[in-house]
C-alpha cells in the first residue's frame, strides 16, 4: 500500500488553474534564414591567441569562411589533436552523425562575434527584461549589490553581527555548531509556464514568480528560511531542492520528489522550512524530472563571517547552458530506445542572458536580445558569487585582464588562491574576489565557456554555435551599451581541462581530518542497455523512484525494506562511510552531488585507488566534485576513473547521491544513503508531508503521469 494511504489526512481540492503561459515577442524580429547583413569583418575566435581555424570550429582568420575542425568524424573512435590538445574523439552512436556545427553556424559571417551582433549595432538590447527573462533584475546594470556586514536586519547579538562573536570561519566546526538567530525569512514562490527568450529565441520555459532565473533568497547564518511554493503548472508535479543545505532536523524539507516527499500536485501549495546551518552561496532548483533545465531555479545567499576583505558584494553570478527545446522533449530524447545521442545545448547564459545568431533557428528569434552587464569600480575589490546551474555543461568563468581570487568552494571557505579561470561543474559554486584594475570609462568581456570540443575531448555537449556566454563589465563613466574589445588570455588547454582544480591546491579554512570510516563501499558506475533503453547503472542497478511512495516517509513508519530500483544503501547507526566511485565509461565528466552533507574528497585518479589521501589532515570538502571519464574507448576501457570520498553519518535522513547532469539523473545515475533509520522512525513528520502525498495521490488517480525517466 502506498505511503499516501497511510499518511494521508485532511481534505483536498481538485481544481486546476488555467495555463499561465504567455507569449511575448521581442522587438525587431529577424526573418530567419534571410541574410539581411553582409558583415565585412572576418569571423574570429573570442580567444585570439588560439590557432586560427582550430578552436571551436572558428573560421580561418584570413577569410570569412567558418569551418568545422572535425568534419570527417563520423560514428566511431578517432584519435587526433584539437585546439592543441591531443585526445580521442569518441562517438558511440552508430549511424548517427555528431550533432555539432561551426562556431556561429552556417551564416556566422553576417554577425559580429563574439556577441553575435548585427552590423552597426552596439549592446543596446533588442528585448525588454520582461520579454527576455519574464521580469526581475538579473543581468541589468542597475541590479542592486548585496549588503555588507552587518548584513540583513534582525537577530543581532549585540556585537554588530547576527551571530555571537564565538562563531567564526576558522574556529567553528560548521557541521556540528551553528548560531540560531531566531529570525525567519519568508518567501512566496509560484512555479508556472511562460514563454521566455533568454537569448532571443522564444521557447516555453518554467519560471519562478514569473521570471528566469528566479528571485534571490537571502538570509543570515543561523536564520530560518520559509518558502511557500504553489504549483501553477497544468499537468506536472514539482518540488524545490535547496542545494547544499544540511537540513539537520528537517530532512523531509530537502525537496527531492520521490525520495523525501511526494511532488506538489498542480494547483497545490507546500511550505518548506529549514535553517541556514552553513553560509555562502548556493541555489534552489526543481527536483522533479529534468524540470530545472527549463528554468525553474534561482540563487541563494547566506551571509556569514567575512573571511577576506572586499568592498562590494556583487551578488550571485548565475551560469547555465541553454536549450531551445522544451525539457520534456529533451527527456524523451534522453530516454528514447535505441542508439540516440543525449541532448546538445544550443547556447550558454550569464544571469539568464546571451545573444544568438538567429539565422540558425526557425523559431521566433530577436538578434542582439541583450547581454548581462555589471558595473565595477576602479581600485575596489568585488565579491562575485559564481553558480553553475547548467543541465549538462561544465562552466569555465573568466574576466578578460582580471585575476580571480577564490575564497570559498561550495559552502566551504578556503585558504585564498588566485587563478585566471574558474572551473565549475553543475551545482558547484565559487566565491571569488576580483580587484577593479580597469580605468574609468573602460569595458571588459566577462566569459563563461562550456569547454566545447569533439566528444571525448571537449568538456560539454554543445552544438557548437554559441558555447561562450558573454557579459559586459563597465567601469565608472562607461556607456553600458559599448561593445568591449578586450581579449582573453585563457588558453585552449585550460578551456579543455575538464576537471576541478587539483586537490592539493584547495585547503579548507577550518581544518578537519576525516575519521577512520566504519563502512567502505565501492560503487561501479556503468552505462549500457537494460534491453530497451540506454541508461546508467550503479553497482548493476539503475534508480527509479515512486512519486507516490518516498522512502524517507516509509522509514518514518519503521519500514526499511525497499524495492531494489530505489538503490537504497542502509548505513544503520554507523558514524562514517567511505565511497569509492569507479567510472567505467570513457565519455564525459560527472559532477557527483551529495544531499545533506559536505563530503571529504580523499583522492581521484585512474585504475584502482591505493588508499592514499591528498591532504589527509585537511582534505577539501564540498557537496559536488567532478569525476573524470574512464581511460580508453567504448568496448576497450583500459582503466576506470575513480573518486574517493568520505561522509560523516551524523544527519538522519534519506540522502540522494547522484550525478548532477540532468539527463543522467533521468537515466538513473543515482543512489540513496539511508542514514540512522532508527532516529528517522522517532521523528515527528509534519502533517503537510502527508497532505501533499494525499494531494498527489488524488491527482494521479485521475491523471496518468507520464514518468518516462527515473523521477527526481
Amino acid at each position: 500500500m502506498a505511503v499516501a494511504a497511510r499518511l494521508a489526512m485532511g481534505s483536498y481540492g481538485t481544481s486546476v488553474p488555467p495555463s499561465t503561459a504567455a507569449a511575448h515577442a521581442c522587438s525587431a524580429k529577424y526573418p530567419t534564414g534571410t541574410s539581411v547583413i553582409n558583415y565585412s569583418s572576418n569571423v574570429v575566435s573570442p580567444y585570439p591567441s588560439h590557432t586560427a581555424g582550430a578552436f571551436y570550429g572558428y573560421g580561418n582568420e584570413s577569410s570569412d569562411a567558418v569551418v568545422l575542425p572535425y568534419p570527417h568524424y563520423g560514428p566511431g573512435v578517432h584519435a587526433g589533436s584539437y585546439a592543441g590538445v591531443s585526445g580521442t574523439v569518441i562517438w558511440p552512436y552508430p549511424g548517427v552523425p555528431i550533432p555539432t556545427k561551426a562556431y556561429g553556424g552556417g551564416n556566422a559571417h553576417i554577425y559580429h562575434p563574439p556577441a553575435w551582433l548585427p552590423s552597426g549595432q552596439d549592446l543596446k538590447p533588442g528585448c525588454s527584461q520582461e520579454q527576455q527573462n519574464g521580469g526581475g533584475h538579473w543581468g541589468t546594470p542597475d541590479n542592486p549589490d548585496l549588503p555588507l556586514p552587518p548584513y540583513l536586519q534582525g537577530g543581532h547579538n549585540g556585537n554588530g553581527y547576527p551571530w555571537r562573536s564565538n562563531y567564526t570561519a576558522n574556529s567553528t566546526n560548521p557541521y556540528t555548531s551553528w548560531p540560531d538567530t531566531g529570525v525567519t525569512r519568508k518567501y512566496d514562490f509560484t512555479i508556472s509556464a511562460k514563454t521566455i527568450a533568454p537569448d532571443g529565441v522564444e521557447k516555453p520555459g518554467i519560471v519562478v514568480n514569473g521570471q528566469f532565473p528566479g528571485p534571490l533568497i537571502e538570509a543570515n547564518w543561523g536564520d530560518w528560511i520559509e518558502v511557500t511554493v504553489t504549483n501553477l503548472l497544468e499537468s506536472d508535479g514539482t518540488s524545490l531542492h535547496w542545494h547544499g543545505f544540511l537540513q539537520v532536523g528537517t530532512p523531509y524539507y530537502d525537496g527531492t520528489a520521490a525520495v523525501q516527499q511526494c511532488p506538489i500536485a498542480p494547483g497545490k501549495t507546500f511550505t518548506y522550512r529549514f535553517q541556514a546551518q552553513l553560509y555562502g552561496t548556493t541555489w534552489y532548483h526543481a527536483h522533479y524530472s529534468a524540470q530545472y533545465s527549463g528554468g525553474a531555479l534561482g540563487p541563494i545567499v547566506v551571509h556569514g563571517p567575512k573571511t577576506q576583505p572586499y568592498d562590494i558584494d556583487m551578488g550571485p553570478i548565475i551560469l547555465s547552458d541553454w536549450y531551445h527545446t522544451d525539457y520534456e522533449i529533451l527527456v524523451n530524447q534522453t530516454m528514447n530506445a535505441g542508439p540516440n545521442p543525449p541532448p546538445f545545448s544550443n547556447n550558454n547564459l550569464i544571469q539568464g542572458k546571451n545573444n544568438y545568431p538567429c539565422a540558425n533557428t526557425t523559431a521566433p528569434c530577436t538578434p542582439n536580445a541583450g547581454l548581462s552587464k555589471f558595473k565595477f569600480q576602479s581600485g575596489k575589490k568585488h565579491l562575485l558569487r559564481l553558480i553553475n546551474t547548467s543541465a549538462e555543461g561544465i562552466e569555465k568563468f573568466s574576466i578578460d585582464g582580471h585575476q580571480l581570487t577564490i575564497i570559498a568552494n561550495d559552502f566551504v571557505p578556503v585558504v585564498p588562491y588566485t587563478t585566471n579561470v574558474v572551473t565549475l561543474g553543475i551545482g558547484q559554486r565559487a566565491d571569488v574576489i576580483v580587484e577593479g584594475i580597469g580605468a574609468e570609462g573602460s569595458a571588459y568581456w566577462m566569459r563563461a565557456d562550456l569547454g566545447f570540443g569533439p566528444p571525448g575531448i571537449g568538456c560539454s555537449l554543445s552544438d557548437g554555435v554559441s558555447p561562450v556566454a558573454l557579459a559586459g563589465v563597465y567601469y565608472e563613466g562607461a556607456d553600458t551599451n559599448t561593445v568591449p574589445t578586450t581579449n582573453s588570455t585563457v588558453t585552449s588547454a585550460q578551456i579543455l581541462t575538464c576537471a576541478n582544480d587539483p586537490l592539493d591546491v584547495t585547503q579548507p579554512l577550518h581544518s578537519q581530518a576525516p575519521p577512520t570510516p566504519e563502512i567502505v563501499k565501492d560503487i561501479d558506475m556503468e552505462f549500457g542497455s537494460n534491453g530497451t533503453h540506454f541508461i546508467w547503472f550503479m553497482n548493476n542497478s539503475s534508480f527509479r523512484g515512486d512519486y507516490n511512495d518516498p522512502p524517507l516517509l516509509e522509514a518514518a513508519l519503521g519500514n526499511t525494506t525497499f524495492p531494489t530500483e530505489w538503490n537504497i544503501y542502509n548505513t544503520g547507526n554507523s558514524k562514517s562511510i567511505q565511497l569509492v566511485i569507479y567510472n567505467h565509461w570513457p565519455l564525459g565528466v560527472h559532477p557527483m552531488h551529495m544531499h545533506g552533507h559536505s563530503f571529504y574528497v580523499l583522492s581521484e585518479g585512474f585504475g584502482t585507488w591505493d588508499g592514499s589521501v591528498t591532504q589527509a589532515n585537511n582534505p577539501i570538502r564540498r557537496d559536488v566534485q567532478l569525476l573524470p571519464p574512464a581511460q580508453g574507448t567504448p568496448g576497450n576501457v583500459t582503466a576506470p576513473a575513480y573518486l574517493a570520498i568520505q561522509i560523516d553519518l551524523d544527519n538522519p535522513g534519506s540522502w540522494p547521491f547522484h550525478c548532477h547532469i540532468a539527463w543522467h539523473i533521468s537515466q538513473g545515475l543515482y543512489i540513496n544513503i539511508l542514514e540512522q533509520p532508527d532516529k528517522i522512525a522517532e521523528m515527528s513528520i509534519p502533517s503537510d508531508l502527508a497532505q501533499s502525498c494525499q494531494d498527489w495521490s488524488a491527482f494521479t488517480s485521475t491523471t496518468v503521469v507520464d514518468q518516462i525517466d527515473s523521477g527526481p
